[in-house]
């Protein structure tokens, strides 16, 4: 069955060629696409287009409908086109005439719109928790290992001291800056387009405001053209805060596998975190934070595909936007999976104590000797020659007291303004206000 078949059948490998896979992508929409249609069954109640006891009939369906889906066991027939299809096909074939009603005022191009903000605010708050999960246990593992010093790099080369107090925070840090990023996106992501139809709006009397309201939206996108032009447009700047989340969890996939390396051997992962080899005994692979690594490579890529499919497209609507479901709706699910295991992993790291006891490590103090030097009042120009003339000689030897305590610094990793930056972002989100909205619809 499909909304739009009138006398003559679509040839079979057309039809199969332009759904696509819509049916499996649409299976992730559906409990919205409910949600979506109970707000737009009262607003037309409200505007005088279908009657009180019909909406009361219609909704009690789409509730059923909708625990069929919470249940598992909503599933788009064969034959059926799409999601929207389906629902309607099952208030139809249930309630007779009374469910072809549901369509007034809508298009498919609205109706997945909203479907598609509505899951996309549903996978941002998912995501922000996992974020904010990792970011509480790299602070913690930051405050434990505060005292616990490491090598810092520069052109990998061993450059001056750090810590693992700094390490762990540096990335908490990232996460929060992410986390703004992330905000941005949801407040492109919290605007309704219902009632944009199929991109020029309706001569019905709509209430856009009241959709907006009983959906928990921020506001509405008030263009009804632009609503459309939306689509894709979300998506790219959703998927582009994900790929800033996925960067840093890149980049730490990588200090790991570097820092687990036995010419580094920084820190081990428990023992039931790595892999083995088949020929060689000896092995403990990092795979985990290997494949974290290219799974968040992959996540950054996504921005630029859904560029590349709509950057040419004119305003209105075009089929191409469909083939963005299915690069867009799985990557919410695979970079939690890498913020899961990168959170699992952290939390149970071992830190090697012990590193700058090494002697290849005693030129890190290099720096630390010039600027005791300056404080003692040597120009810092004249210092840095008369260091670098004993390494020269052989002839360094390190003082490796440290003490640097300007903010940010070993000495001072100001972990709790961190927090309270993270903190502050996260409260902006208002996950609270768009939940509530949602269990009234259902309830």
């Amino acid at each position: 069955m499909k909304l739009w078949e009138k006398s003559t059948q679509v040839n079979e490998k057309i039809e199969k060629f332009t759904v696509g896979l819509d049916r499996e992508m649409d299976l992730y929409l559906a409990k919205y696409d409910v949600l979506g249609s109970i707000a737009h069954v009262q607003m037309l109640e409200n505007v005088g287009l279908m009657e009180q006891n019909e909406k009361s009939i219609l909704i009690e369906e789409l509730k059923n409908i909708y625990q069929q889906i919470e249940s598992g066991a909503f599933r788009i027939e064969e034959g059926v086109e799409d999601v929207h299809s389906q629902v309607e096909f099952l208030l139809t074939k249930k309630l007779g005439d009374i469910g072809k009603k549901i369509h007034s005022g809508r298009s498919r191009n609205d109706q997945v719109l909203l479907d598609l903000k509505l899951f996309t605010r549903a996978e941002i708050e998912k995501t922000a928790r996992a974020v904010n999960s990792l970011f509480e246990v790299l602070l913690e593992q930051s405050e434990t290992y505060k005292d616990i010093f490491l090598p810092g790099y520069t052109h990998l080369q061993v450059a001056m001291p750090s810590s693992f107090g700094l390490w762990f925070g540096a990335y908490a840090e990232s996460l929060a800056d992410d986390l703004q990023q992330l905000l941005s996106a949801w407040k492109i992501t919290n605007r309704n387009p219902l009632g944009s139809a199929a991109g020029y709006g309706s001569s019905f009397p709509l209430n856009r405001q009241m959709t907006t309201d009983l959906l928990g939206f921020d506001s509405m996108n008030y263009n009804v053209v632009y609503a459309q032009m939306g689509r894709g447009k979300m998506e790219r700047m959703v998927s582009t805060a994900l790929a800033g989340i996925a960067a840093t969890i890149s980049k730490l996939a990588f200090d790991a596998c570097l820092f687990t390396s036995q010419n580094f051997g920084f820190v081990k992962l428990a023992d039931e975190f790595t892999t083995g080899s088949s020929i060689m005994p000896h092995k403990k692979n990092p795979d985990v934070f290997e494949l974290t690594r290219a799974k968040c490579n992959k996540i950054q890529a996504i921005p630029h595909q859904i560029s590349l499919i709509t950057n040419n497209l004119p305003s209105g609507y075009f089929r191409d936007l469909q083939i963005i479901k299915e690069i867009f709706i799985p990557a919410f699910e695979d970079l939690r999976d890498c913020l899961e295991m990168t959170e699992m992993m952290m939390s149970r790291i071992e830190v090697n104590k012990n590193i700058l006891d090494d002697k290849k490590y005693d030129y890190l103090f290099s720096v630390e000797e010039v600027n005791r030097l300056v404080l003692e009042g040597v120009p810092f120009r004249d210092a840095y020659k008369r260091v670098g003339e004993r390494i020269e000689k052989g002839e360094f030897k390190p003082d490796k007291n440290i003490s640097h305590t300007h903010e940010g610094s070993i000495g001072n990793l100001m972990n709790s303004e961190i927090k309270k930056y993270k903190d502050e972002i996260l409260a902006e989100f208002k996950f609270s206000v768009v939940n509530q909205a949602l269990e009234e619809l259902v309830k």
